[in-house]
Formats: structure tokens, sequence, C-alpha cells
């Protein structure tokens, strides 16, 4: 369903992205911030899935600042590059190409960005940072340490319960700073999203998934 196409950042960096378009009538756009797996093919299968859900889905590579083509396995040396490769680049770095992609997807109309683990971080951080319609993170580590931000848009998130990466005492620290976003939690490990993982919980991803695609059709459509 999908293609590979460059993108431009505003600081002249190319970048790919894969891009899937929906068979029929454009809901919006949405912009799909990989893991720290790179846009490996549990994230195009993602993309395609919202392509499916009439979105026009940009996933761009945001490692290739570091080394272009990466896609890794959900396994302890994927674990590992993965972290190595997301600590040599920086925040800003990263929502500039996150940047390039919204701009990409307003052909479309209005533009949401969707995360999922370092990509939720960094949806939360497009929210307060970029001119989007909505974003919406899935167990991102990173927020409660941008917590002091303030999103500029409607912002939906979702954390497992029983995910040891993220203390729940961070996600009851966020939700008293931003009683106005939208935060649920699931009988579920980190990375219950991913049918790739461990951790994956087919009811929790199924109930996220029915949220997100209400919370979109409410401020995307």
């Amino acid at each position: 369903m999908g293609e590979t196409l460059k993108l431009a950042a505003a600081d002249g960096h190319e970048l790919d992205a894969y891009v899937a378009r929906p068979a029929g009538r454009i809901k919006g756009g949405l912009v799909v911030c990989q893991e720290i797996f790179g846009v490996n093919h549990h994230i195009r299968a993602v993309t395609d899935g919202y392509a499916g859900d009439g979105f026009l889905a940009v996933a761009p590579a945001l490692f290739d600042r570091v080394r272009p083509g990466i896609e890794l396995d959900y396994d302890e040396a994927g674990v590992a590059e993965g972290r190595d490769l997301r600590a040599a680049l920086s925040w800003d770095k990263a929502i500039a190409d996150v940047a390039a992609a919204v701009e990409a997807a307003r052909e479309a109309g209005k533009v949401g960005v969707i995360g999922f683990c370092w990509g939720g971080s960094l949806a939360w951080l497009a929210a307060c940072r970029l001119q989007v319609a909505a974003a919406v993170g899935y167990y991102g580590g990173q927020i409660h340490a941008h917590r002091q931000e303030i999103p500029a848009c409607p912002v939906l998130l979702h954390f497992g319960e029983r995910d040891t990466m993220i203390p729940a005492t961070q996600v009851a620290d966020i939700c008293e700073l931003h009683p106005e976003v939208e935060v649920h939690a699931y009988p579920a490990g980190h990375g219950f999203n991913c049918d790739a993982r461990a951790d994956f919980d087919k009811q929790s991803a199924h109930i996220a998934h029915g949220r997100t695609l209400r919370f979109l059709a409410g401020h995307l459509g």
C-alpha cells in the first residue's frame, strides 16, 4: 500500500518517509512516529493500517540523521542498538524531522501526530512545539521529563498499568499537571500495541485503537 518518499527538514537534512494513502475519502493527515526500532515492518504496518482507516499516513525515518535505513528487531540486540541511536539524536533534530513529515501530510487537510514508545514522547513534543490539530502518544517514556511543556492542541495518551519503564507515579504527575489531556491506562505492559513484542495485548490494543480513531475523527474531521 505504501511508498518511500524523500522529505526535507527546515535545516536542509533529507530523510526518507514511508507514506501510505487511503483508497477512499481522506479524513486528514497523520504522522506516525516510530519506536526506537526504526521504520520497520511493524511501523509500516501501523502506517498502512491508519491509511486503511482513511488517513494520509506519513512515517518519517527519524534515525536517518544518524544512520539511514534502520530496521531493528524486537530483541536484546535491537533494543541496545535502538537506544544508542536514540541517544545520538537530539530532541530538536527529531522534532525538525517530524515537522517535515507534518508539512508533507498537510495536503490531506488537518494533521495529527501519533507515536509509540520514543515516538509517543515525540508526539507529545509535537503537540507542544508544532502546529498540529491533535496528538496521540502510546507509552511515551519521556513525556514526564517534558511535562512542563504546554500542548497547543488536544492530546490523547495511552499507558500500560504494568509498564515497568513508566512508573504509575509519572502518569499521575502528567494527569495532575495536565487535566485537559485525555489519559487512559490498560492492564498491559510496555509496547502493548505491537504484535511483534512480548508485551502485546490484543484487547488493550483494540480498545486503544478505537479510542484513537474516535479522538482523531473529532479533531481532524
